[in-house]
Parts: structure tokens; sequence; C-alpha cells
């Protein structure tokens, strides 16, 4: 397996994923000594990784962005044919206790959100994973509105689970943010506030964007 050199600088970073527009996953795949799965149900963040190695990303499951030394977060977004994106977009775990003091400014949801590379792939599922072609990718900086729709989601989920409401908190809650479980199984248990302040088990969470936002973003740049 080949290792890619982190990019040295923004242009540098960019111009990679450039030259990966319009390329399917089997030349990447080729190109790095990688075997491309033949499904991803056992393989679900397949792509994205994928794409992390050829760009070079840092990251790997730390908590920070994949590019620290550049401020940018890699997201690869499969779309369907009319461009739009085809599931919710995972952006990390979200924190259960210990919540005192945490603001939005200083949360992991913000961090990784400030500036993001979006990496749209084709994602239906009559295409062959190894045939799915890499479209143009985006670099975005949410705007003010942008902004202030993530925090407020933000706040109001974060002020359910200090409240030890986090079973309340459905996919539905969020107008661009939401809160699902985050785990391989039901099974997988962690430690969550309760409404009596102590503390209760409970599936581990994770943040996600809607796919409402998603295209939002998308549109804005493709039209």
């Amino acid at each position: 397996m080949k290792s890619i050199i982190p990019p040295q600088d923004l242009d540098e970073l960019l111009k990679r994923a450039d030259m990966m527009a319009g390329v399917n996953l089997s030349q990447i795949a080729a190109s790095l000594g990688v075997s491309v799965p033949k499904d991803l149900k056992r393989d679900k963040g397949w792509v994205g990784q994928l794409i992390e190695m050829e760009l070079g990303a840092t990251a790997g499951s730390k908590p920070e962005q994949d590019f620290l030394h550049l401020g940018v977060e890699l997201k690869t977004i499969p779309i369907d044919s009319q461009g739009k994106p085809l599931e919710t977009t995972y952006v990390c775990v979200a924190p259960l206790t210990n919540i005192e003091g945490l603001t939005w400014q200083n949360s992991l949801v913000c961090h990784k959100l400030q500036r993001v590379l979006w990496v749209p792939v084709e994602g239906e599922r009559h295409i062959p994973i190894a045939e799915r072609r890499i479209g143009t990718p985006i670099l975005w900086e949410p705007d003010q509105q942008e902004q202030a729709l993530l925090q407020q989601d933000w706040e109001e989920i974060m002020e359910q689970i200090a409240l030890g409401r986090v079973e309340k908190l459905t996919a539905r809650h969020g107008e661009v943010l939401q809160l699902r479980p985050k785990a391989a199984n039901s099974r997988t248990l962690t430690q969550s506030i309760a409404e009596d302040g102590g503390l209760k088990m409970t599936n581990p969470r994770g943040f996600y964007l809607k796919t409402a936002f998603t295209a939002m973003i998308l549109r804005k740049v493709f039209g």
C-alpha cells in the first residue's frame, strides 16, 4: 500500500483534489495498491478512507480536522445522478458527559466544520463501486447564516443532553444538524447524563448533517 505525503499548503491540497474529478474509484485504488470491496456493507467508510489516502490526510480516527495543519476537514458525499446527497454526513461523536462549560465555539462540531473540502462521489447502488466516479471538489466555509443554523441546533441538542434527555432526541430534531446513535450495534454502551443529574448507560451518539443542508451547499456551487 502506497502512502502519500500530506499536502504542504491549501493550493497543493486543492490541486490534488481537482485532479481526482472524473476519475473512478478503481483507478484511485489501483494507484494506491488497494483492493476494491464488492459492496460497502462491511466497508461502510471505504470510499472516504480511499479519498483520505489519495489526498494525504493525517487525522485518521483522531478527533481533529483531517488536514489539521491546513485547517481543513475532508468529507466525501455520495450523490445521485441529479447531484443530490444520498445520505446524511457524519461529523463527529457527541459528548454525553463532562459538558459543563462547553460552548459552540470550542466544540468539536464547530472545529470540524470551519472549513470543509467536500468530495462528491457517485453513490447510486446500481453503479459498481469500482466504476463510481469522483465529482468536482468544493472548498466550503459556512457563511453567517449557515453558522447560525449549526450553532442553534448544536446548542438545543446539547441542552437536552445536559438535562438527561438524550433518549428523547430523534433524528427529526434540528434543522440542519441531528443526533443519531453511532455504534456498530445497539449493545455498545457509554455513560451519559441522567435526568437526576447522575449517570446512566446509553448508546453512543454522533452528530450528522442533514441531507437538505448538504444539498444546499452543493446547490450554491453547482446551481
